[in-house]
């Protein structure tokens, strides 16, 4: 038995539609039937896998030791100017509410 056939299929209630070229279209075909999926599965699948490296691009990073220290470094560096956070911290909330940021 398949991976497939021993995991329960997801309900599927969200409706994603996109508008492509004859050439796009053609291309994506293509790849559907290379891979053996259908054209949803292969866009679904390219699109999630895409979207799930961008997204794990801004959680992670990596670096050296030393490049950590400077970062560290600089996060506890005071900033040279505030004034503009402070303009706009003086600005009227679009929410009205006023914000302040937390003293520490």
């Amino acid at each position: 038995m398949t991976r497939q056939a021993l995991t329960p299929r997801a309900i599927k209630s969200q409706r994603i539609e996109v508008r492509a070229t004859d050439r796009q279209e053609a291309v994506l075909r293509q790849a559907a039937v290379a891979t053996d999926r259908t054209m949803t599965e292969f866009i679904l699948a390219s699109a999630v896998e895409q979207a799930e490296r961008i997204l794990a691009e801004r959680r992670w990073f990596t670096g050296s030791p030393e490049q950590y220290d400077e970062f560290l470094r600089l996060l506890d560096e005071p900033l040279a100017s505030t004034e503009k956070f402070e303009r706009l911290w003086s600005r009227p909330s679009p929410f009205d509410k006023p914000f302040a940021p937390k003293q520490r």
